[in-house]
């Protein structure tokens, strides 16, 4: 990992960052550091968990790596989320010491780490702000993180953002909230197409370079590029970080790391149709789910499975 000398250069970070929304952190880890990652998440892949839950780009599908076949793994277009609960060296690349204080220092709190994303391919995802989906308690306590994995080229679909579009005002839906309502969606990308055409921003393309790191704000619109040759793959890592203060205020169990946290949460919900297709274990979801455990033992709740049958399928949980 390269070692950055942050007292002379933060106070560049600091006023490029707040200029443009975004700072590059160039060669930032090495080919050793790289290699420890993929390692893992190729480790991963073959072992197909049940509680790696994955979006699959290719038909929507929210599902678990479990489910998929060893050809959709190797093939399909496909976000794999939260690697950095169960894979220590997910949560080292995301909270890397030499990283910590550059992320603290844009993001003015400590930062907690809260969700991973690893793809292989481009997303191609329309242009969107993270604030939207990922709604802080407390408005810009949000702040995320790109690793590319390997070189990046043209026509797998580069990262491309619009470099001072963090300071445009942003539209409140109908509720009062900057978080997204489905069915307000058009009107706020009608919303931000005009407030960027009339500040004259023009979107960029990053040509990144492995083991370049691209930090963002929460309201840096960006998104995926158009895929011109689907053969070619795009490996890369984001992380997003919550502050410390809105993790707590919202009651996660946090678990420290190299100056910085990790929140300790169970996997992103699934759909009830796919959650029916897993294997249901005692065990693993009261360990997975303490709350529920909490419910038995004041006999709220008379079993880990009647709870998964009356509420915990509804819910998303994971049944193993």
């Amino acid at each position: 990992m390269a070692r950055l000398d942050l007292r002379n250069q933060m106070g560049g970070f600091l006023q490029a960052f707040a200029r443009d929304g975004f700072l590059i952190l160039p060669a930032f880890f090495d080919d050793a550091a790289i290699a420890r990652v993929q390692s893992a998440i190729d480790r991963v892949k073959l072992a197909r968990p049940n509680d790696v839950v994955i979006d699959n780009l290719e038909n929507g599908e929210c599902t678990v790596l479990g489910l998929m076949t060893p050809t959709q793994i190797a093939h399909d277009r496909m976000k794999i989320n939260d690697l950095y609960l169960g894979t220590p060296e997910i949560r080292d690349m995301a909270l890397a010491p030499d990283l910590v204080p550059v992320l603290w220092a844009l993001l003015g709190q400590v930062p907690a780490l809260c969700n991973s994303l690893y793809l292989e391919k481009g997303s191609a995802q329309e242009p969107h702000v993270d604030a939207l989906y990922m709604t802080p308690r407390t408005e810009r306590h949000l702040i995320a993180s790109w690793v590319a994995l390997e070189d990046s080229h043209a026509d797998a679909g580069p990262l491309e953002y619009f470099p001072g579009s963090h300071v445009l005002p942003q539209m409140r839906f109908a509720d009062g909230s900057l978080h997204a309502q489905d069915a307000e969606m058009p009107a706020w990308r009608e919303y931000i197409r005009a407030r960027i055409a009339e500040a004259g921003l023009e979107k960029r393309a990053f040509s990144a370079r492995k083991g370049d790191v691209f930090i963002w704000h929460a309201h840096l619109l960006h998104g995926g590029g158009e895929i011109r040759d689907y053969a070619r793959t795009r490996k890369s890592c984001v992380f997003h970080y919550y502050s410390e203060l809105d993790a707590r205020l919202a009651g996660r169990s946090l678990v420290p790391l190299a100056g910085a946290y990790w929140l300790d949460r169970a996997p992103q919900p699934l759909p009830p149709e796919v959650a029916r297709r897993l294997p249901f274990s005692e065990a693993a979801y009261l360990k997975r789910y303490p709350d529920v455990a909490a419910a038995i033992a004041t006999g709220h709740t008379p079993s880990a499975w009647a709870h998964y049958e009356a509420y915990g399928q509804r819910e998303g949980r994971l049944p193993c």
